[in-house]
């Protein structure tokens, strides 16, 4: 107890950059209250997974880059994002990280997908050389865009998690193509004992009371939107606002040209951000399988901006465990984004637009690949895409 207590000793020295106000702080879609809760609002912020620029770690491709310093901000945005995605999924939004207390497997093993290695899913390695299907260099800066693309591929190899990755297209996100991605229809009773079916259930797909597999995967959408041309349009700064109150947000994705930072929340016209610009030292697992997470919490108080300074390049994120939770948010745009008649932030419709392509949901490439040799295989990947490509001009 007397260590919990330090904890919110030294985290509330910090606070003292927070102004008195009685207006609430909203992060990831809880609310609190800085002249009642201080302590509680710095402690849901430390347990947050940080990730931020990182040196000594093995080449990337064996002969690139041992340092993203310079280069890999958004990248490590974007593996805050998913971090949080993946801590709502095995652990609850509520989840509670606490310095030096034993944490459960689930909270180590989701730590280990991010290790700066090039077997480690979504590692550094990995983001950066999915980005050249992207057409990013590696070493090259990433936009929101780009790393939302970069971890709906990767998401594909990701047998543990086995999230559903929706990236919006055109600021419209389609109901029907997403229900599509994440609902699979029950399977006969035939099929029942099939190894298929005996798979995703060691994967811990969700149960109904019956026991069944629902099929439902787990969604990560994110929504990549430009707010203005040069400078984000005040016109959306409710709406903006409104998507880190619903309990399914994720944050968002932006900052300034070459600059980016994670933003989970916002007080007043202020939005809290945590700022991957700090270089640490790479940290690998110990053999037991843990992770020194020390480094991989932000301890501090939390950076804050003014959102007109916001560069109007972002991208919104929202986790949905179950189909419920998709509903609701459903609801919540319906009522809150989509009550502005003119300029919207972005458009939810019902069915798929019939003049655009189909809509296939993504599938694992057809390679004999393992996570681990991911990296080495991704040109082989992206040759049947190009020609696709280039036929179809």
């Amino acid at each position: 107890l007397s260590r919990y207590e330090n904890q919110i000793t030294i985290l509330s020295d910090y606070l003292e950059e927070f102004p008195e106000t009685h207006e609430p702080v909203w992060i990831l879609g809880r609310q609190h209250h800085l002249n009642t809760d201080k302590s509680k609002l710095l402690l849901d912020i430390s347990a947050r997974l940080w990730f931020t620029y990182r040196r000594k770690f093995s080449p990337i491709g064996g002969t690139g880059p041992s340092s993203d310093a310079g280069w890999g901000c958004m990248l490590r945005c974007g593996q805050m994002m998913l971090a949080q995605a993946l801590i709502c999924r095995h652990l609850g939004r509520d989840w509670q990280w606490e310095k030096h207390k034993k944490q459960p497997e689930e909270y180590h093993r989701i730590l280990r997908c991010f290790l700066d290695r090039k077997d480690c899913c979504y590692s550094i390695h990995q983001m950066a050389q999915m980005g050249v299907g992207e057409g990013k260099s590696i070493g090259e800066w990433f936009g929101p865009n780009t790393v939302a693309q970069v971890l709906k591929k990767l998401a594909l190899f990701d047998e543990w998690n086995s999230l559903a990755v929706y990236v919006s297209m055109d600021n419209t996100v389609v109901i029907e193509d997403i229900k599509k991605m994440c609902w699979s229809p029950p399977q006969s009773s035939s099929a029942a004992h099939s190894s298929a079916h005996l798979h995703r259930s060691a994967l811990g797909r969700n149960k109904n009371a019956a026991g069944f597999c629902t099929g439902w995967k787990p969604l990560l959408l994110i929504i990549p939107l430009r707010l203005g041309i040069n400078h984000i349009n005040p016109v959306y700064i409710d709406a903006f606002k409104e998507c880190f109150k619903m309990p399914q947000s994720l944050g968002a994705l932006g900052g300034k040209p070459n600059n980016a930072y994670y933003f989970i929340g916002f007080l007043g016209n202020e939005l809290i951000y945590l700022d991957p610009h700090t270089t640490q030292s790479f940290v690998d697992s110990e053999e037991n399988g843990t992770v020194d997470d020390q480094s991989f919490h932000c301890q501090q108080a939390p950076h804050r901006m003014k959102i007109m300074n916001l560069d109007p390049s972002v991208a919104l994120g929202f986790f949905c465990k179950e189909e419920c939770d998709f509903d609701n948010w459903c609801s919540l745009v319906q009522k809150e984004i989509l009550k502005q008649q003119s300029l919207r932030m972005f458009e939810l419709v019902q069915k798929h637009p019939p003049h655009w392509p189909p809509f296939i949901p993504p599938t694992k490439p057809e390679v004999t690949t393992t996570g681990a040799e991911l990296i080495e295989s991704t040109d082989k990947l992206f040759e049947l895409e190009e020609e696709f490509e280039i036929l179809s001009v």
